[in-house]
């Protein structure tokens, strides 16, 4: 029977499973795609095997996960996807309206407005559409597709990888995956780290067809997905998640620091 994997549906995770879907690595997933905060549902319910989740939801799971080695979609520096739009100086932010679809941005963007502005706002959970998040709120948390198409060069924004960097000195993980202890076995775990290096040497056929059907050019996704876009896992990768973990624990958005465990290659 197939492994039933949980695939976000966002751009920056075409490189993690091009080669699983173009039939390049035999394999036996059976791939659904959604958004970051359905995916992590699909897992907790059990609807999938194992998922490609947000980070912050490995602190929320039914029962302790695994996750896979050297995979994940992180930052140091510029993320371009993950973005706060604010209308008032960040210490000043009273309300923050939070994009339905994100589960660790939005912990992020809470976590940076409380350590780098002492600034505490209430939140409310809205459809990612930045014009009507701004009419109801002083900030929004906008991620993803939606993000990429804010014109950043006339609105007032944070880059949150940017300032995640800037606080910390360490990268920032946003999603990797992960599932029960015994959802992946050895040749899956090696799988799903091969097609990640599979799909980042594909990158600019994958920006070819994304700027076929999207909005922007084939240079703006190779950047994209090149520059800003990081999919190894590392001991950097891991010090930023468990710190992040450690911040967002502190500030009461969790109930408990997870420990990282791996699945095993071997």
């Amino acid at each position: 029977m197939a492994t039933r994997l949980a695939v976000v549906s966002f751009l920056n995770t075409r490189p993690l499973v091009h080669a699983l879907e173009t039939g390049r690595i035999e394999h036996r997933f059976d791939l659904t795609y959604d958004v970051p905060s359905r995916c992590a549902e699909r897992l907790h319910s059990g609807e999938a095997d194992a998922a490609l989740i947000p980070s912050v939801e490995i602190a929320r799971g039914p029962v302790p996960y695994r996750v896979v080695p050297e995979v994940g979609i992180s930052s140091r520096g510029p993320v371009r996807s993950v973005l706060l739009l604010h209308r008032k100086d960040p210490a000043d932010i009273r309300t923050l309206a939070l994009d339905v679809n994100s589960r660790t941005s939005s912990v992020l963007s809470r976590v940076l407005l409380q350590k780098r502005y002492r600034c505490r706002p209430d939140v409310l959970h809205l459809p990612p559409d930045a014009g009507r998040m701004l009419d109801r709120a002083d900030a929004a948390v906008i991620i993803g597709d939606a993000a990429l198409a804010v014109d950043t060069t006339s609105s007032r924004v944070i880059d949150m990888g940017e300032a995640w960097t800037a606080l910390t000195g360490l990268p920032f993980v946003y999603a990797c995956w992960a599932g029960r202890s015994d959802a992946l076995d050895p040749e899956q775990t090696r799988q799903l780290i091969r097609s990640k290096t599979l799909g980042v040497g594909e990158i600019p056929h994958i920006a070819a067809i994304c700027a076929s059907s999207g909005q922007g050019t084939a240079g703006f996704y190779a950047d994209f997905l090149g520059e800003k876009i990081r999919y190894d896992f590392g001991e950097a990768e891991l010090a930023g998640l468990n710190l992040f973990f450690r911040y967002a624990h502190e500030s009461g958005l969790i109930g408990y620091i997870p420990k990282i465990r791996f699945y095993a290659q071997a």
